[in-house]
């Protein structure tokens, strides 16, 4: 380890500002650049890549303050922020992934024509073809369910609530909540299939 080096590390143990400014002006840009690359363009509009800088920048700090990184140069610095970096990345986008807030779900606004056909009423009725369609689904639905989901999907189409289908069913909530989530994915499967 050079004398210079070492000097910088006493200084950024220290909680020298200059030190900790000297690192953050020397690795910034370069960064910024690298969680650039490694953002999906379609999260570019979730995931800003000095905003995971920052979160680079504070997590070194913070483990290095706690004496929990061992750097020797500027070379294996610079090697440990860029881990840390793409990590950062790593877990914003499986962030961003998970299913509940999948971006890849996420839909533009129609066009201004195609607008014009959603703000059209919808009858109350359904077509004799779209009733038929949702009975073929229910039936189907139903009959790839166990005798735990079929009671807790009849009593969701009938308009209950999770807490009043647990009250019914003597079953937990949480459970409820699982059978439906379980239920809704098999049918948005039961969709995918069909296209």
């Amino acid at each position: 380890m050079s004398d210079s080096f070492a000097q910088f590390l006493a200084r950024l143990h220290n909680q020298d500002d200059a030190a900790a400014q000297e690192l953050f002006v020397r690795f910034a840009h370069q960064l910024i650049a690298l969680a650039l690359r490694h953002i999906d363009a379609g999260l570019r509009h979730k995931v800003d890549p000095e905003d995971v800088v920052q979160s680079v920048y504070k997590s070194f700090f913070v483990r290095y303050g706690a004496g929990n990184l061992d750097v020797v140069n500027w070379n294996s610095l610079w090697g440990l922020l860029t881990l840390i970096t793409v990590r950062k990345c790593a877990e914003r986008a499986a962030y961003h992934r998970a299913e509940c807030r999948d971006a890849g779900r996420e839909v533009s606004p129609p066009r201004q024509e195609e607008a014009a056909a959603w703000l059209e009423p919808l009858g109350r009725e359904p077509t004799p073809l779209e009733a038929a369609v949702l009975s073929e689904t229910v039936e189907q639905l139903l009959a790839g369910l166990d005798d735990q989901e079929r009671p807790v999907l009849e009593l969701s189409l009938q308009g209950y609530t999770t807490r009043e289908i647990s009250e019914q069913l003597r079953r937990a909530e949480r459970t409820v909540r699982f059978l439906r989530e379980g239920i809704r994915d098999r049918l948005e499967r039961m969709q995918r299939s069909e296209e």
